[in-house]
């Protein structure tokens, strides 16, 4: 058969084709042309068949796990288990065909599930931030926890505002130290301004001192008041002992009024029914005493002091006056306190001396108080029960004996007396709400001259502090006592007190005080009764534990059924106290 000329045409395309690439490499080599052994490999349908392995570029080295027949790495098997493919140590990534896309559960967060059980991520802390515990897993033991040694129920952690830039308590001071024994929490502080004082010894001493200056306009308490600069000086003194057993205290507190400007030495003509000179001691003071003899019997005692003067307006003050007279009663009190289960029995003997000192007159002349002077001997027992905790009923029984140092005074009246009073009452605290004591009772005195009635009444005595709320208290107190006076034909002066005290803490820095008192002087045998009222407010702002600076407002209301005797005075003070 002959081929047609297209078949011809075709073959020698063909061969062209084929020979000009072959006569471009041999003319562009750098190499001389040598000629290719055949070899049985290269027909080999597999890639790199047509070379011998040593030959190849990317052959793998020494030490590398050579394949048993392939001169390139096997391709991965898209079916294998990554997790046994990564577990290959040193796993070369030479000659590998790279694979595409991202294997399941790449992208799982450090929560969840993940089925190919892959090491979490682990979540970023900010710095300073404590490392989270790991939980326990199932099958772990848990681990022991240690109860925190305190005497107070765990409280909740508190914020790191709170602890940062604190010096760190040592395991000592915290209680933290193993075998330790367990430290008692401080009281918490009532008052964080309050004095904190010095100890000497085993004694517990705080101090004090307030000086203050403002205007009286009414010192002496004229029917037509006259006014004056004034100023204060009244410091205080307070020792407690700080034994196991017995106890000493000692608690001292005096005042000093004085007025820089004289009151008038007559009023109309007629000698004043004030001293000239308004200046005022006023002192009070005690000590108390307790010997622990044993547990349920103890020996008392007690010292006491007050010096004063009469009170401006009362008719007892003399006219014409330079200044007041002093008078000065002191004492003692020597006891014992027997416990029987729940009953108490208290019992002491008193004995008590007051005395004047002379009076100066405007005209120079002394006149001497001696009649005023007198000493008064008696004892007092109290029976009391613990009916329960915090309410303790108690019934007071009391008698003594005045004998004055002159048998008749001034008007000629025979002041030697005997008296006494019974009362009954009870202490109580309730939730340390409402604290304090309360008892009433009657009062009777009878006079060795018959001209002198009976001096009697009604009595009613009691200390009460209600803490309303944590910044507002209030306290009530009544007094009743029989007073000697020189009023001629009267027996005595039967004196009542009611007072009532409001403190509000608007800061623990800033104290206000209102107080509001009242009182009744009853002379028995003049039908004289004058009723005293006292508004006051304090206003107390306090710069540390030392300093404190107060205002004062008062005024002052005598109320008289006689003509002529009833005034009222203001008085306006600001000073600072300091204490330890």
């Amino acid at each position: 058969m002959v081929p047609s000329p297209g078949n011809g045409r075709s073959k020698r395309a063909h061969f062209l084709r084929a020979a000009l690439p072959c006569l471009a490499l041999t003319a562009l080599g750098s190499a001389p042309a040598s000629a290719q052994s055949l070899t049985p490999d290269l027909f080999n349908p597999n890639r790199g068949g047509f070379a011998s392995p040593d030959t190849l570029p990317t052959r793998r080295t020494a030490g590398v796990p050579q394949a048993p027949s392939d001169s390139l790495p096997a391709l991965p098997d898209p079916n294998a288990d990554p997790r046994k493919v990564r577990e290959t140590p040193a796993t070369s990534r030479i000659g590998q065909v790279p694979t595409y896309g991202l294997p399941a559960a790449t992208g799982a967060s450090s929560s969840g599930y993940d089925s190919l059980n892959r090491k979490r991520q682990q979540p970023k802390l900010y710095p300073g931030q404590p490392k989270p515990k790991r939980a326990a897993g199932p099958g772990s033991k848990a681990p022991p926890t240690t109860p925190e040694r305190t005497l107070t129920p765990p409280r909740i952690a508190s914020p790191p505002s709170e602890t940062a830039h604190k010096v760190p308590v040592p395991p000592a001071m915290a209680g933290n130290v193993p075998g330790q024994p367990l430290r008692r929490r401080l009281r918490a502080d009532e008052d964080p301004f309050g004095a904190v004082g010095d100890y000497a010894g085993s004694f517990l001493i705080k101090g004090g001192i307030e000086l203050s200056a403002g205007y009286d306009t009414n010192p002496t308490r004229l029917n037509k008041p006259v006014g004056s600069p004034a100023y204060v000086i009244a410091p205080d003194l307070l020792v407690v002992s700080d034994w196991e057993r017995h106890a000493l205290v000692a608690d001292l507190r005096g005042s000093f009024s004085g007025y820089t400007s004289n009151m008038p030495a007559t009023i109309d003509g007629l000698a004043s029914p004030s001293p000239v000179e308004a200046n005022r001691p006023d002192f009070t003071g005690h000590v108390d005493g307790r010997l622990d003899v044993t547990r349920d019997f103890k020996l008392t005692s007690q010292l006491r002091l007050r010096l004063a003067t009469d009170n401006p307006g009362s008719p007892n003050v003399q006219a014409g006056l330079q200044k007041y007279p002093v008078y000065a009663a002191y004492g003692t009190t020597i006891g014992f306190d027997q416990t029987f289960n729940r009953f108490q029995v208290a019992a002491g003997a008193t004995v008590d001396r007051t005395a004047y000192t002379d009076s100066k007159l405007t005209d120079g002349s002394v006149f001497p108080n001696t009649d005023r002077d007198f000493n008064q001997y008696g004892g007092v027992g109290r029976f009391s029960y613990d009916l329960k905790p915090g309410l303790k009923p108690f019934v007071e029984i009391e008698g003594d004996t005045r004998v004055h140092d002159q048998a008749a005074d001034r008007n000629g009246y025979f002041r030697d007396s005997n008296g006494g009073y019974a009362k009954v009452g009870s202490s109580f605290e309730f939730s340390r709400i409402l604290t304090g004591e309360i008892s009433v009772g009657y009062s009777a005195r009878n006079y060795t001259d018959p001209r002198l009635s009976q001096l009697a009444g009604f009595l009613t005595t009691g200390s009460l502090i209600w803490n309303a709320s944590g910044l507002t208290t209030v306290k009530f107190f009544t007094d009743t006592q029989i007073n000697e006076t020189t009023i001629p034909g009267s027996s005595g002066v039967l004196v009542r007190t009611y007072a009532a005290e409001v403190d509000h803490d608007f800061r623990r820095w800033l104290t206000a005080v209102g107080k509001f008192t009242y009182g009744t002087y009853d002379y028995q045998g003049q039908n004289r009764n004058d009723k005293t009222y006292s508004l006051e407010g304090n206003l107390i702002y306090k710069l540390n534990r030392n300093i404190w600076i107060k205002g004062t407002l008062r005024h002052d209301i005598l109320d008289s059924n006689q003509a002529g005797s009833s005034s009222q005075g203001t008085v306006m003070l600001l000073g600072v106290r300091l204490q330890n």
